[in-house]
């Protein structure tokens, strides 16, 4: 198929035969996968996916390329911008249109979903123009998932998988290390595409956690966005304010920049706030 790339849809496609076979070795998928593309494109990864698991279920919001893969025995395509998607009915065998507060309601009762039937493993070429926001539409639906493959901007996994005290940690880092277990496991030079962005990219893989720690997701994201709002400043000045009026009264050390924070301190902070009040 004949595509020219559409840069308000951030389309950069996968050539690079080399690299999409260690893309799919590492994805390792299974006939009995239930697989979610985000954006096939023009099926550098769908291809042999789709021949190895005889099935995949794709998102795609190019007018263009969903009538290509609607033509295509075996794919199941949601016509739809993947930040209005609901996983949710993708994982129960719907639509995936999302109904306005769908994702929200996920997030605030996550605990409440017990998976019925076999977990999504979700691969994509993010767009890397709204990457971040793909990764935290996703996060509500972990629970579901079995794992994640994205190729990403190499400086976007890097803040995904940074360390405390590292000018890369930050609220990507937190949030998602919270959620999932992750592994940056191929560079992807800008040649291996058409066209070559203007960015070096990787590949990243996520694994939700089995058990991870109970709290209120949306108190842990605001918690997490105050505390990096001022990145220079010492905690006391921003988190320490919020941690006042929220009538927070154990022990926290407000007296260092939150780049210095762990993610399980943070966390532990989360889930002390989210204990119901005696």
């Amino acid at each position: 198929m004949k595509h020219i790339p559409r840069k308000r849809f951030g389309q950069h496609f996968l050539t690079d035969e080399g690299l999409i076979a260690d893309i799919v070795r590492r994805i390792a998928p299974q006939p009995s996968d239930r697989l979610v593309e985000i954006g096939p494109g023009l099926g550098a990864l769908t291809q042999p996916l789709l021949e190895r698991c005889g099935h995949i279920t794709v998102v795609e919001l190019d007018r263009d390329l969903i009538a290509y893969w609607q033509q295509r025995s075996g794919v199941t395509v949601v016509a739809s911008d993947v930040l209005k998607v609901d996983f949710a009915q993708i994982y129960d065998g719907k639509s995936g249109i999302q109904a306005a507060k769908t994702a929200q309601a996920a997030m605030n009762n996550e605990a409440s979903t017990t998976p019925q039937t076999q977990k999504l493993r979700v691969v994509g070429n993010l767009p890397y123009n709204i990457s971040s926001p793909i990764l935290f539409h996703l996060l509500p639906y972990a629970h579901l998932v079995q794992d994640q493959h994205f190729m990403l901007q190499k400086e976007v996994i890097e803040r995904m998988v940074a360390q405390p005290a590292t000018a890369a940690y930050g609220r990507l880092s937190v949030m998602l290390q919270w959620r999932y277990e992750m592994e940056n496991f191929l560079f992807v030079p800008p040649a291996a595409f058409d066209p070559p962005p203007r960015v070096d990219s990787a590949v990243v893989s996520m694994r939700p956690w089995a058990q991870p720690v109970a709290l209120h997701p949306p108190l842990l994201e605001e918690l997490v966005q105050v505390a990096f709002s001022q990145r220079r400043k010492i905690l006391r000045n921003t988190l320490g304010r919020w941690l006042e009026e929220k009538g927070f009264s154990g022990a926290f050390d407000v007296q260092r920049r939150a780049e210095e924070v762990p993610v399980a301190e943070f966390v532990a902070l989360a889930q002390s706030l989210s204990a119901p009040s005696k």
